[in-house]
C-alpha cells in the first residue's frame, strides 16, 4: 500500500513541475470556451398540459353491440405518430416555418429539428391521462405557436381516427359482402345443377351410400334371423303334432295333458329341489343331509323318466283307437298353428329377397355412389363456409354501422386543456453556468493530461525512492543543491506564476458567470461607456 501511495507521489510531484502544461491548456481552452458559451442564443421553452377524458357514457349502453376500441390504446398510437412527418409538415404550414426554408435541405432540417425537439409524454399517473407537449426554439413566440399547433393536430387526429376507420371499416366490408354474395350464389347454383343432375342416387334421409348399405345389411341379417327362427318353431309344431296322441281317453294314466308332460312326481321333486338350495346355503356338498336329498331327488327323477316313456308307449299303440284329429282340439290348435308359421315364413322370405335384391344393387354401384356423394359433400360444405362467412360479414357491417352513429354521436374521447401554451419570458436554456464550468474542468484536465504525459515522456527524479528503484543501489542520505545553484527562487517564481494564472482565470470564469445570470448588469457600464 506504501509503494502504490509512493508512486501516486511521485506522479503528482511529476504534474507539478510540468505545470506550465496546464498554464498553457487552460489560457488556450478555457476563455475560448467561455466567450463560445457567453454568446449561445437563449432558448425558450413552451409547453402545453391536456387531459385526455376516456371514460364515455355510452360505453357501458353499447357494450356487446358495437366493436369496442381501447381508448388507452388509441392514444398511445396517437403519441407515436404525431411525429410522422405527415404531421410534422402540416405543423410547418400551421407555423409558417416551411417559409423560413429556402432550399429542400433548409426543410429537411427543419423537419428534424421539429422531430427531435417536439416532446410528447404522460406526465399524469397510470389512470391520469394528463399529457404535457413541450418545443424549444429561440424566440417565445415560435415556442408557442409550434406548441399549439401540435396541440391542434393531436386532438384533430385522434378524434378523427375512429371516423376514418369506421369509413375504412364499411368500405372493407361492403366490398367483402358483395364478393362473398357472388360466391354464394354461385355456390348455390353449382349445387343446384349437381342435385338436378343425380337426383335419382343421390342420398336421402337414411344417409349416405355406406349408411344406407350397412342398413340394408342389418335388415337382411335381421329378417334371415326371423326366418331361421320361424323354421325352427315350424319344425318343432310339426314334431309336436306327429307326436300327439289322437285320443284323449287314457285316464289311467299320470300324464295331465299332451302339451305340457305332468307326472305325479312334479310336485315330490321341485319340493326336494327347494330344499337341497336351502341346504346347499348352509352345508356342503359332503355334508349327510345334503347327500341323502340327493339321493332321494336321483330316485324320483327315475320314476319321472320311466312314467314318462311308459305314457309315450301307450300313445303309440292306440294310434288307432283314437278319435279324428279334427275333433281333438289340441291338434287342431298345432295345425293352425303350423299353417300360420308357413305363411308367416313365405312373407319373410319375400321380405329377404327384397333386402337381398337391395344389396345386390347398392354393391353393384359402389364404383359410382361414393364419388358422386364426396362431391356433394363438397359441394355443401363449400356453401355453408361460403354462406357462414357471408352472414358473418354481415353481422359485422351492421355492428360497424351501429358503431359509426355512436361516434357521431358523441366521441370516445374528451379533450380538456389544462394549461394552454404561452410565450415564455424567461429562457430555458442553455444551461451556461454549467457550461461554464464544464469548459473549464475540462481546460484543467486537458493541462494535467497533457503534464503527466510530458512527466512521463521526460521524466525527472523527485525522490530517493525513484533513484533506488532506477539504479537499484540503496540510498542512504540527500544532499540539496537547489539554494546554490538558485533553483529553489526559480521554482518559487513558477509557482507563483501559476497561482496569478489560476487566479486570473477564477475571476474571468466569475465574470463569466455573472454574465450568464444577470447579463443586463454586466452591460449596462459597458454601454454607458460606449
Amino acid at each position: 500500500m506504501q509503494e502504490i501511495i509512493d508512486q501516486i507521489v511521485d506522479y503528482l510531484k511529476g504534474i507539478w513541475l510540468k505545470r506550465r502544461f496546464i498554464i498553457i491548456s487552460t489560457w488556450l481552452i478555457c476563455p475560448f470556451s467561455w466567450v463560445y458559451i457567453s454568446q449561445l442564443d437563449d432558448i425558450y421553452e413552451s409547453n402545453a398540459r391536456i387531459y385526455a377524458d376516456t371514460q364515455s357514457i355510452l360505453g357501458p349502453l353499447l357494450k356487446g353491440l358495437t366493436v369496442e376500441n381501447d381508448p388507452e390504446v388509441q392514444i398511445r398510437l396517437m403519441i407515436k405518430t404525431l411525429l410522422s412527418r405527415p404531421n410534422l409538415e402540416r405543423i410547418t404550414r400551421m407555423t409558417d416555418l416551411d417559409v423560413q426554408a429556402t432550399t429542400p435541405q433548409a426543410y429537411e432540417a427543419l423537419i428534424e429539428d421539429l422531430k427531435s425537439n417536439i416532446i410528447i409524454e404522460k406526465t399524469g399517473g397510470r389512470t391520469d391521462n394528463i399529457f404535457t407537449i413541450t418545443y424549444q426554439h429561440k424566440s417565445p413566440e415560435m415556442a408557442k405557436s409550434v406548441v399549439n399547433s401540435a396541440l391542434t393536430v393531436f386532438i384533430e387526429n385522434t378524434l378523427g381516427e375512429n371516423r376514418n376507420d369506421a369509413n375504412s371499416a364499411q368500405k372493407f366490408l361492403d366490398t367483402q359482402i358483395k364478393d362473398y354474395e357472388n360466391r354464394l350464389l354461385a355456390s348455390e347454383s353449382r349445387l343446384t345443377e349437381f342435385k338436378q343432375k343425380y337426383s335419382n342416387v343421390l342420398p336421402d334421409q337414411y344417409g349416405g351410400y355406406y349408411q344406407k348399405l350397412n342398413i340394408v345389411k342389418e335388415q337382411l341379417k335381421i329378417v334371415e334371423l326371423n326366418l331361421l327362427e320361424q323354421e325352427t318353431q315350424l319344425e318343432s309344431a310339426k314334431a309336436q303334432l306327429s307326436s300327439s296322441p289322437k285320443t284323449t281317453d287314457n285316464s289311467q294314466n299320470s300324464i295331465m295333458n299332451s302339451n305340457s308332460i305332468q307326472t305325479t312326481f312334479d310336485a315330490r321333486i321341485a319340493e326336494l329341489e327347494a330344499t337341497l338350495d336351502s341346504l346347499q346355503l348352509r352345508y356342503t356338498e359332503f355334508h349327510p343331509d345334503v347327500k341323502e336329498v340327493k339321493r332321494r331327488l336321483e330316485h324320483l327323477t327315475s320314476q319321472r323318466s320311466k312314467e314318462i316313456e311308459e305314457y309315450l308307449s301307450a300313445t303309440e299303440s292306440n294310434d288307432n283307437k283314437v278319435l279324428s284329429t279334427s275333433q281333438n282340439p289340441v291338434i287342431q290348435q298345432l295345425q293352425i298353428q303350423v299353417n300360420q308359421l308357413e305363411n308367416l315364413i313365405v312373407s319373410t322370405t319375400v321380405r329377404a329377397n327384397d333386402y337381398r335384391e337391395q344389396v345386390k344393387e347398392l354393391e353393384s354401384k359402389i364404383h359410382i355412389l361414393p364419388e358422386i356423394e364426396a362431391e356433394l359433400t363438397s359441394l355443401n360444405r363449400g356453401y355453408e363456409i361460403t354462406k357462414s362467412k357471408y352472414e358473418q360479414l354481415l353481422n359485422r357491417k351492421e355492428t360497424a354501422q351501429i358503431a359509426q352513429q355512436a361516434d357521431e354521436t358523441t366521441n370516445p374521447i374528451q379533450f380538456k386543456v389544462i394549461d394552454p401554451p404561452r410565450a415564455p419570458t424567461e429562457p430555458a436554456g442553455p444551461k451556461r453556468i454549467l457550461f461554464l464550468i464544464g469548459a473549464t474542468i475540462f481546460g484543467f484536465g486537458v493541462g494535467i493530461g497533457l503534464s503527466f504525459l510530458i512527466s512521463q515522456i521526460t521524466p525527472v527524479v523527485t525522490s530517493s525512492n525513484q533513484v533506488s528503484k532506477l539504479t537499484g543501489i540503496p540510498i542512504f542520505g540527500i544532499v540539496s543543491a537547489t539554494e546554490n545553484l538558485g533553483l529553489q527562487k526559480w521554482h518559487k517564481r513558477k509557482t507563483l506564476i501559476f497561482i496569478i494564472s489560476n487566479c486570473v482565470l477564477l475571476i474571468m470564469l466569475a465574470f463569466f458567470i455573472l454574465y450568464a445570470i444577470v447579463p443586463n448588469v454586466i452591460l449596462a457600464p459597458i454601454r454607458g461607456i460606449l
